[in-house]
């Protein structure tokens, strides 16, 4: 299952990169979007995707001695979905305040009159 998992995050990474190097803006934000949606899967992935009890210690012990899931890794995970949240919001209103501004949806257009002073 580990192979499929993998051969999964390569293909979101692929995807990712691919629509991040096409002009349209409107597929840079979506390549944004699935590159972190692989980062937090590969994540996830990494740390072992179990059926785990979560990390609580029970009352009367001072260790945990049956196998917990990894608390860390879903900190990291639900702290990237934010921040991957926030990235993303803060790109949509910048491309529309390009479109807006100057009607251009690409990036061989803006960069047209560039460094040519």
């Amino acid at each position: 299952m580990d192979a499929l998992y993998a051969v999964v995050v390569g293909f979101l990474f692929a995807i990712g990169v691919y629509l991040i190097l096409q002009r349209p803006l409107v597929k840079l934000l979506l390549g944004i979007a699935v590159l972190g949606n692989a980062a937090n899967l590969m994540i996830f992935v990494s740390s072992g995707a179990r059926r785990l009890p979560p990390p609580l210690i029970p009352d009367g012990e001072k260790v945990v001695t049956t196998p917990i899931a990894d608390p860390i890794a879903q900190a990291l995970i639900l702290t990237a979905i934010v921040i991957g949240f926030g990235v993303l919001a803060f790109a949509v209103v910048l491309v529309h305040r390009v479109h807006q501004t100057s009607q251009i949806d690409g990036f061989d257009e803006l960069t047209e009159g560039v460094g040519t002073e």
